[in-house]
């Protein structure tokens, strides 16, 4: 556990040489200091990551009990009504199989919005909302124990786009990048094994008008996830977001 503890703190990195030109809009090679700018809502704390030789403060959204569900939202609201750039690294782990995954959550509900446990990955309820789902666990409207999704409203019932992962999301610490393009409104979703010589994949597309969606120029944006039966422990090891605030 130690090393792979080390092999996700190393990897953390700028978003990108695209983004580089920009300061963030939020900004967390670590979680440092994010108490005071991060609402945690249910089981979502702030934690220093277990591990020998490397030690850092990470997002835990849900610490690996039963029926958990745990959410947090970045205090500056994000103009959805542009462009904007997210990256993030992931660990879900601890039993297998593990359950349910983590969902990124663009909403107007507010910082205190938090859904049910179990297959509504923390964001169930929340609305109006959209969610990309890295879902661990098949439930009976999903395609596999290992796909993404696009959620829209909050319903977890009804994915409005779907795709197999082209990586392990359970077990191993990935990478992934949510962009959208506010002009073509074309949301896109990347992820990234941490492995060595691994290459960015492009894993799901869809077509949105994400301000018309949210019902307004801005919105909360974080991340839920939530455990029912099987357990994990789902970890945020770092996250930036290049954007506009408001």
């Amino acid at each position: 556990m130690a090393a792979l503890a080390l092999s996700i703190a190393a990897a953390v990195s700028p978003v990108g040489a695209s983004a580089a030109t920009e300061d963030p809009l939020i900004d967390y090679p670590t979680f440092k200091g994010a108490s005071k700018n991060l609402d945690r809502n249910g089981a979502a704390d702030l934690i220093t990551s277990a591990g020998s030789k490397v030690k850092q403060r990470i997002l835990r959204l849900t610490p690996g009990g039963y029926r958990q569900s745990g959410s947090a939202w970045a205090t500056t609201k994000l103009d959805v009504t542009k462009s904007f750039e997210s990256e993030f690294k992931v660990w879900l782990h601890h039993f297998r199989p593990g359950a349910d995954g983590i969902a990124f959550v663009v909403q107007n509900e507010g910082p205190r919005a938090l859904g049910g446990w179990g297959g509504g990955l923390g964001y169930r309820g929340i609305e109006p909302s959209l969610a990309v789902e890295f879902d661990i666990f098949k439930n009976s409207n999903d395609s596999s124990d290992n796909h993404l999704a696009v959620v829209l409203g909050g319903n977890p019932d009804f994915q409005a786009g779907t795709a197999e992962a082209p990586i392990e999301l359970y077990g191993r610490p990935f990478d992934a990048r949510v962009v959208y393009n506010a002009e073509d409104q074309i949301l896109r979703v990347y992820v990234k094994s941490l492995s060595a010589g691994s290459e960015e994949q492009l894993a799901l597309e869809h077509k949105i008008d994400l301000a018309r969606h949210v019902g307004a120029g801005s919105a909360w944006v974080g991340f839920t996830a939530s455990t029912g039966t099987g357990l994990s422990k789902q970890d945020i090891y770092s996250w930036t977001v290049q954007g506009s605030g408001v």
